[in-house]
């Protein structure tokens, strides 16, 4: 049985493509195959092999399954910017149900595990009627929330569990990352977990400290994926 998540964040560089790999490194520990797609990245750099995401290449990195990339990154944008906004400038046309279908053609393989990881938050657009949120409701997934640890976050994690909600999804899990400090640097850091584990209608996956090195393998020893392989038998 192959289950899928769709994981968001609370806003952009949160640490979606770390807690991604260290939850497909987790599963693969525990012995799933796994599987990962970017379907939408920015920021991508011109190879040998044409345009690449450094995202799209950890995630690979850290599956077990073997993918081409364009199957893990269908849409690459060179720009560092909104991925609607890069897609325009490259003369792209953003379509959720061309997604739908990659998404699908992942699923439908042989891994035990697929993660879909998004492109910033919640509702990025895509084009002036669509956003990347559409893609998860196509395909009706519940949904991994990555929560940055910093001020302002419950309000960002609220607020996006009630977007996943208010779409008719299910919100799976969160993972509190400290993405971009210690979780001695954010003030009153216990009291910002408790509150969020009483007011989020889901379970915490586990909390990851911040990582010097980047490594998503130090991250992965956090996590606890038994919420997510119970939830989807």
């Amino acid at each position: 049985m192959t289950r899928t998540f769709f994981v968001t964040g609370t806003n952009t560089e949160v640490g979606k493509t770390y807690i991604t790999a260290a939850l497909l490194h987790r599963a693969g520990e525990q012995g799933l195959r796994t599987a990962a797609i970017k379907p939408i990245a920015s920021g991508c750099e011109q190879t040998l092999e044409g345009l690449r995401n450094s995202d799209a290449l950890t995630l690979m990195d850290a599956m077990s399954e073997e993918l081409d990339y364009q199957q893990v990154n269908p849409i690459a944008l060179e720009p560092a910017v909104a991925p609607h906004i890069a897609a325009m400038e490259a003369g792209k046309r953003l379509d959720a149900s061309r997604l739908v279908g990659i998404c699908r053609g992942v699923m439908s393989a042989k891994a035990d595990l697929v993660l879909i990881e998004g492109a910033g938050g919640w509702r990025v657009p895509l084009a002036p009627r669509q956003f990347l949120s559409d893609l998860p409701k196509e395909l009706d997934l519940p949904v991994i929330l990555v929560v940055n640890m910093e001020l302002g976050c419950i309000n960002h994690a609220l607020l996006t569990a009630e977007a996943i909600h208010r779409d008719g999804l299910a919100l799976a899990g969160w993972v509190a990352n400290f993405a971009r400090g210690p979780q001695e640097a954010m003030p009153r850091a216990e009291e910002n977990l408790m509150t969020l584990r009483a007011l989020l209608p889901a379970p915490c996956l586990g909390v990851v400290a911040h990582d010097e090195q980047g490594d998503y393998r130090n991250g992965a020893a956090h996590l606890d994926l038994a919420p997510l392989l119970s939830s989807s038998e």
